[in-house]
């Protein structure tokens, strides 16, 4: 009886320690590419020539989540966070250079764009995409003038 006890809760710790374990890893979803964005931790300066950011200091924008809260799009395909993605879209000709950043994510240029990737935001989390970061600092510099 106390064979078939130590058995049971072992079992059970087990199992509790591995659903644990694995909750604390987030896959990236299907559709978001591979890229260097989970380890490209940058203010942005340091692509400053591919941006119309040259010469401003930003603070430290996050990188370790799929989501992109700054530009509206999952990280591993941000072409505005990532310059291997950048150089990637603009080698295969999707590239916004009035915007500097891909055409694909052009929200100036095609708004219906944001639409498709809240989509993606609203399907992977269930619930609204966050503010746009870049497009709060754009109406507050709006409200301010």
């Amino acid at each position: 009886m106390r064979i078939r006890f130590f058995s049971v809760t072992a079992t059970i710790a087990m199992a509790a320690l591995t659903i644990a374990s694995g909750c604390a890893q987030q896959a990236a979803p299907p559709s978001t590419p591979v890229s260097d964005a989970k380890t490209d931790k940058h203010d942005h300066d340091e692509h400053a020539s591919d941006t119309k950011v040259a010469g401003t200091t930003k603070p430290e924008h996050d990188h370790s989540g799929w989501w992109c809260g700054e530009h509206g799009v999952p990280e591993g395909i941000c072409s505005q966070c990532s310059s291997k993605v950048a150089a990637e879209l603009q080698k295969k000709g999707d590239w916004c250079a009035d915007h500097d950043r891909a055409k694909s994510q052009c929200f100036i240029c095609d708004p219906s764009l944001k639409e498709k990737f809240a989509a993606q935001y609203r399907a992977k989390e269930g619930k609204e995409p966050p503010a746009i970061e870049a497009e709060e600092k754009d109406t507050k510099t709006d409200k301010k003038s």
